[in-house]
């Protein structure tokens, strides 16, 4: 259980810098101009740092025995990418009417709109021992669909500051993402070998990067004397965040299920933590560059924050149920296979 230790880790981690952003909030720390710089050291030095991490650290040979299963791969990103943010969408028109605000809704829809991410969906996956490769996959090649898609679906949802032209905005995206990533894959070809042997610890990298980013985010958010952020709100979207997930972790589960699906038990384990998942590590660096300039982006950002934390801890929570019905569920199937004895006579 290692590695679910390492994701509870995470999360106790994420929870404390939180804390320590909103009560001991300095003056001008995650500001412009402040002593983090977070105008160069977070919008591009931070963000392409994750991301060269995530390209040194992917194994693109592992994805090569995943990369015929059409079908599964072809589910989990139109359930990432086109039913979940519309549903989604559909969801918060109803929620329109209802006093809850306005900016948190929004960044309910962006969550919406975020790849899988690299991390939880695989480590969840291999927890359960579920098909790991096609989580791999599904989660690497999400996250490069996402860096087109995404920003697409933030401007068709949500719209654009009016301060960020749409070629800005996939020009620092290709720059901070694209190239840092295609630059770590270049550079592991030639210290395969070194980093088979000494195994750096990526996880960690990226994450003290990606808690620096979130700080500075919660630093601006809480610096704002005019934020409008009500308990009432904060405690619906959590709500509403849990219900979402543990809604689209059943469904999956029915549609992998069901009768004339070819799928396997362990595809379905891949298939229900990819296509619920959402990416923090690509999500809040993309948010910042397609809202740059709007005055409500930490609020916009919160939901995101929470859904993080969210799905690691519901995930956590289920591997045992679900290992335990994955188990089950192929011995049944081994049974149903094995040729009947012939009856003698």
């Amino acid at each position: 259980m290692g590695l679910l230790e390492r994701l509870r880790k995470e999360w106790f981690i994420l929870g404390i810098v939180l804390v320590i952003a909103v009560a001991r909030l300095e003056p001008g720390v995650g500001a412009k101009g402040g002593p983090l710089k977070p105008e160069i050291t977070i919008t591009y030095i931070a963000v392409s740092a994750i991301f060269f991490n995530s390209g040194l650290s992917l194994k693109t040979e592992e994805l090569t025995s995943a990369l015929m299963h059409v079908k599964l791969h072809l589910f989990v990103q139109i359930f990432t990418l086109v039913f979940f943010p519309t549903a989604i969408w559909v969801f918060l028109q109803l929620l329109s009417i209802t006093p809850i605000n306005e900016w948190l809704l929004k960044g309910l829809q962006t969550v919406g709109c975020m790849p899988p991410p690299v991390s939880s969906a695989v480590i969840l996956t291999k927890a359960v021992g579920g098909n790991e490769a096609a989580a791999i996959f599904n989660s690497a090649f999400g996250s490069f669909l996402g860096i087109v898609i995404t920003p697409l679906l933030l401007l068709l949802f949500l719209g654009s500051s009016s301060s960020v032209p749409f070629t800005s905005i996939f020009s620092q995206l290709f720059m901070t993402v694209v190239v840092p990533l295609i630059i770590g894959q270049i550079v592991r070809r030639y210290i395969k070998d070194w980093l088979e042997r000494k195994k750096p610890p990526f996880g960690a990298i990226s994450s003290c990067v990606l808690l620096m980013i979130i700080y500075t985010t919660f630093c601006d958010t809480f610096a704002n004397p005019n934020i409008d952020l009500d308990k009432f709100s904060l405690i619906i979207i959590v709500f509403i965040i849990f219900s979402v997930q543990m809604s689209f972790m059943f469904l999956t589960f029915l549609f992998s299920t069901r009768n004339n699906s070819t799928f396997t038990p362990a595809d379905t384990v891949a298939i229900v933590f990819c296509s619920t998942h959402k990416s923090l590590t690509l999500g809040i660096p993309m948010l910042k560059i397609v809202f740059a300039g709007y005055e409500h982006l930490s609020l916009i950002s919160v939901p995101l924050l929470i859904y993080h934390p969210a799905q690691i801890l519901l995930g956590s929570l289920l591997v045992p149920t679900i290992k335990s019905w994955m188990v089950s569920r192929q011995k049944a199937l081994k049974l149903t296979r094995q040729p009947k004895a012939p009856v003698k006579v």
